[in-house]
C-alpha cells in the first residue's frame, strides 16, 4: 500500500469531519492501527481541523441565551424592574418583558391605540403600545424607532421592504426611512422605542 497516496485521496480530512460511512470509518482505523504513519497524519490533520475551529469559532453575545430561551418560552432570568427598564435589542427575551409589563396591559375595552409611556429621557423613551389599527406611512429625522413584538403579530414597509414579525421579533427603523405597519392579528403588544439623535 502507497501511504502518500491513501493519504492524498483526502479520506483522512474526511474521517475528521465524519463524511465517511461506517465501513470507510473502520477501514481507516483499522489502517491507522496497522500503519504508524498514518495514525500521525491523522493527528496532524485532527490538530489543524481544531486549530482553524478555534481560530475561527464565534462568542455569541451573552444575552444571546436569554433570546433563544424566551423563543422555547422560558422566562430569562432578568427579573425587570418597571422603574428602571434597559433599552430593547434583537437579545430581549419577551417574555421577561411581558412579564414585567403585564400589569400595564388594558382590562377594558378600547378602540385603536393604548399607550402607556415607561420612560422618556433625553437619550431613550420606551412606550408599552397595544394595537389595534394599522400605523400609515411615516419616518423620523430625530430619532431611530423600534418596535419589539410581545404579543401578536404584524408587518412593517420599511422603504418598501416588507417584514414580518412575531412575539419575540425586534426591529429598528433608520432614520429617515418610511414605514408603516400593518396588523395581522386582532391586536398587537410592543415595547415602541425611541433613541434621539
Amino acid at each position: 500500500m502507497n501511504l502518500q497516496d491513501y493519504i492524498n485521496t483526502g479520506i483522512l480530512e474526511q474521517y475528521c469531519l465524519g463524511l465517511l460511512d461506517s465501513d470507510e470509518a473502520s477501514q481507516v482505523v483499522n489502517y491507522c492501527a496497522t500503519y504508524p504513519e498514518l495514525q500521525e497524519e491523522l493527528n496532524s490533520i485532527e490538530a489543524a481541523i481544531e486549530k482553524m475551529v478555534d481560530a475561527n469559532a464565534v462568542n455569541p453575545p451573552t444575552q444571546l441565551k436569554e433570546k433563544i430561551l424566551g423563543r422555547l418560552g422560558f422566562v430569562g432570568n432578568d427579573v425587570l424592574d418597571i422603574n428602571n427598564l434597559p433599552p430593547t435589542d434583537a437579545y430581549s427575551n419577551y417574555l421577561s418583558w411581558l412579564q414585567a409589563v403585564e400589569h400595564l396591559l388594558p382590562a377594558e375595552p378600547f378602540e385603536g391605540l393604548n399607550i402607556q409611556v415607561l420612560q422618556h429621557n433625553d437619550k431613550i423613551a420606551q412606550m408599552l403600545v397595544v394595537a389595534k389599527v394599522n400605523v400609515p406611512d411615516e419616518s423620523h429625522d430625530n430619532y431611530t424607532e423600534s418596535f419589539f413584538i410581545l404579543q401578536g403579530k404584524c408587518s412593517c414597509t420599511i422603504d418598501g421592504k416588507e417584514v414580518f414579525l412575531n412575539a419575540g421579533d425586534f426591529l429598528e427603523i433608520p432614520l429617515y426611512a418610511e414605514h408603516d405597519i400593518k396588523m395581522l392579528t386582532p391586536t398587537v403588544t410592543a415595547i415602541l422605542q425611541y433613541r434621539f439623535v
